[in-house]
């Protein structure tokens, strides 16, 4: 699933410091009995404070201005957004179906040309982390294993909701038109809506966790951002087209 790691992959970012002493397995007993009240108890800590140290310290491992970073976040930005225009675009004028003379061959243009930039994001991906620091702490035979066990997962996702819909339905045959004679329940739209979407997004974070990436983990998290926006985006328009389709089926009867 994407190119090998070349040896660049695998330096460590630069200016780590190491845990403070005294922290160790005994620390936190020996912080108790030396006075349970100690900086006002836990309930004035600032749980927002430590989420921020957390990004902090991955954000230091990445140089967002890399122009390899930059072209993944344009290309994982940009695909839902090419899509999203083209089929809603399709769906009020019918432009497409009339240039290729068939709305299923359209279909099968615009589910190609999804396919291409799909190939090019993940290359633009890969490239991004590649050109980054690994994460010392991530590049262990038990992180690789949860990778490669998400990288399993999203990939069953993901391909048994093409099964599930076929070409048309997974590349936006309704808004060519092209319906399905039933809303698909079986798996694994029975277990999580928008499978393909979260399965593609597991994917990356496996290949992320595989490679000690927090570059990876960076741009899952725009991933998965860029789908949740998707999906808010595209759930009401696409309800709106099989709902003018009912109305227009009972027109006839």
């Amino acid at each position: 699933m994407g190119p090998a790691l070349g040896a660049e992959g695998s330096r460590e970012a630069p200016g780590r410091r190491p845990a403070p002493r005294g922290l160790g397995r005994a620390g936190p007993m020996h912080s108790l009995a030396a006075g349970p009240d100690c900086c006002g108890g836990l309930g004035n800590l600032d749980f927002r404070q430590a989420d921020l140290c957390i990004m902090t310290r991955l954000l230091g491992y990445v140089d967002p201005s890399d122009p390899r970073f930059v072209a993944a976040v344009l290309a994982i930005a940009f695909n839902p957004l090419f899509w999203n225009v083209v089929a809603r675009w399709e769906h009020k004028t019918r432009k497409l179906s009339r240039a290729f003379r068939s709305p299923r061959l359209a279909c099968y243009t615009l589910g190609g040309a999804i396919l291409l930039l799909n190939v090019l994001r993940s290359h633009c991906f890969m490239q991004a982390m590649l050109s980054q620091p690994r994460m010392q702490s991530l590049d262990n035979p038990t992180a690789y294993r949860a990778g490669l066990a998400l990288l399993g997962v999203g990939s069953v996702f993901v391909l048994s909701s093409f099964l599930a819909l076929g070409f048309t339905g997974t590349f936006l045959g309704d808004y060519f038109g092209i319906f399905k004679e039933a809303r698909v329940t079986s798996f694994p739209f029975n277990i999580l809506d928008n499978p393909m979407y979260w399965g593609s997004t597991a994917n990356y974070l496996g290949w992320a966790i595989m490679h000690a990436s927090p570059t990876g983990l960076l741009l899952t998290a725009v991933v998965a951002l860029i789908y949740t926006v998707a999906i808010l985006y595209e759930e009401p328009f696409t309800a709106e087209v099989y709902r003018q389709r009912a109305s227009q089926a009972c027109r006839r009867s």
